[in-house]
């Protein structure tokens, strides 16, 4: 029987075209489920989409001039476009302004428990890029850290929830990993905010103040959902949960991994209030949480401000749809923010693959192409080793990749001290034995690339069956 594995990235904001930071997030999420879906064989289920509902929409919106329900229909697009643009390969792609979403929410809503909503008048500081309220402790200077603005002053009746309830039960499940939080220094940053002392939260806004805009709360006309009930449900609503569809059963029900796939800046939100939520409403809690750094440009934090966006279609135009996957998982280091500019990705690009991967197939399928040797890869009985399947299992993109590049490495220094074409001419034994190791470590990086840069795996593999080869990486100026 297949285990089953069920992965999602967090849904983006379509107050604007897509970035590379949003990319980075999909393509690792794409690797892990391509890892489980090709490697491990297991019934993987991928998910991605857009928060549509979220008042940054509306703001947005309004600002350009346009009815919200059109403004983010033509801004998911980009978003969408990133499957085929990126390789993704995602199964759904959910809309949180589609009907399953919204009656999937208020069954979700219906489904708290009593004790832990209540209804009280509040005034608070609301960060509107962070979709949160603020205590003064959260900001810096009187501004939010995350978006360096400072927030609007709040004062409305709405619902909370009761996360006070919660503690020590999200304290045991995390702490015992039955959610595991990844890497282990966010599990400890988790941890002790919730010894901290959890405060309930708002999850509701007033009508008037969300434009009318989202899912309305189940007999209660004058609120809407606040976003974080509302976009984090779409874990479950995408899997059909307000019909107790089969997906819901098999993936979400059922005793298989559920693994959220975040930034950290809303790791709070996944690994407490989330799991909060879902034990109020009786549903089982993710299993793993795996929270990713920062891509930061130039050591400046990706910004429309500043102007220094770098849009995934240009990174494409220019390193190609594998090339680009590289780029972005390579820049992200697993414990740290990764700093990127066009001069340190085109040097990247040249060293690792056209001159690293790239240089390497061409030598090897050359020399085979030229001489009369069979090629015997093994590929068939090719295992992963222990340290390469636990860095992909603890999400270590970064250092899997890091790997992998080792072995090109290798594979080129083993040619330079060993001269095949030499031995060509002098020592056929040796040729034999020489070459058939190079098939064989080409033939494992073939295999150690397939979620990681699919179609030059299939490439490589093509290359090793038929003796041709053709240029897989051009260097750029």
């Amino acid at each position: 029987m297949k285990n089953k594995f069920y992965i999602t990235t967090a849904i983006d904001y379509v107050n604007a075209k897509p970035h590379i930071g949003h990319a980075v997030e999909k393509v690792q999420t794409d690797v892990l489920a391509r890892w489980h879906r090709d490697i491990l064989k297991d019934e993987t289920y991928f998910l991605t989409g857009s928060d549509e509902n979220s008042l940054k929409n509306v703001q947005a919106a309004k600002k350009a001039g346009k009815p919200v329900e059109d403004f983010v229909a033509e801004n998911v697009v980009y978003f969408q476009d990133l499957k085929e643009m990126l390789n993704l390969s995602n199964d759904q792609f959910i809309r949180t302004t589609e009907k399953k979403h919204f009656e999937g929410v208020q069954k979700i809503w219906s489904a708290f428990k009593k004790e832990d909503i209540y209804k009280k008048f509040y005034k608070g500081f609301y960060c509107v890029g962070c979709e949160e309220f603020k205590t003064e402790k959260d900001l810096i200077d009187g501004k939010c850290p995350e978006h360096l603005s400072v927030p609007e002053l709040v004062e409305e009746e709405n619902y909370f929830f009761k996360l006070s309830n919660y503690q020590k039960k999200l304290e045991e499940l995390i702490s015992q990993d039955i959610i595991q939080v990844a890497p282990g220094f966010r599990k400890n940053e988790v941890l002790s905010f919730v010894k901290q002392g959890l405060e309930d939260f708002s999850i509701s806004r007033s009508v008037k103040r969300a434009e009318n805009w989202g899912v309305p709360v189940p007999g209660d006309d004058s609120q809407i959902m606040y976003v974080w009930v509302d976009a984090l449900s779409n874990y479950v609503t995408a899997l059909d949960y307000a019909h107790d569809g089969e997906l819901y059963r098999k993936f979400w029900e059922g005793d298989g991994e559920r693994v959220h796939v975040i930034g950290k800046g809303i790791l709070r939100f996944h690994s407490i209030y989330w799991p909060a939520m879902l034990l109020s409403a009786g549903l089982p809690v993710p299993t793993k949480v795996l929270s990713h750094e920062y891509l930061t440009i130039n050591g400046q934090k990706l910004s429309k401000t500043l102007g220094n966006i770098i849009n995934p279609e240009e990174l494409v135009e220019k390193f190609g749809t594998d090339g680009s996957r590289y780029i972005l998982l390579s820049a992200l280091p697993y414990h740290s923010d990764g700093d990127i500019s066009w001069e340190k990705m085109t040097e990247k690009y040249n060293a690792d693959l056209a001159n690293g991967i790239g240089n390497l197939v061409s030598r090897i399928i050359k020399m085979a192409a030229n001489s009369n040797i069979e090629i015997q890869t093994g590929s068939k009985d090719y295992e992963p080793d222990d340290k390469f399947k636990g860095l992909v299992g603890e999400g270590d993109l970064y250092g899997a990749l890091e790997y992998i590049m080792s072995l090109v490495r290798a594979a080129n220094k083993y040619i330079e001290e060993n001269k095949p074409w030499e031995l060509a001419k002098n020592d056929e034994s040796k040729f034999d034995k020489v070459m058939q190791k190079l098939f064989s470590d080409l033939s494992a990086i073939s295999n150690l690339l397939v979620p990681f840069l699919p179609e030059t795996s299939e490439k490589i593999k093509k290359a090793l069956e038929t003796k041709k080869t053709e240029i897989l990486f051009n260097r750029i100026k």
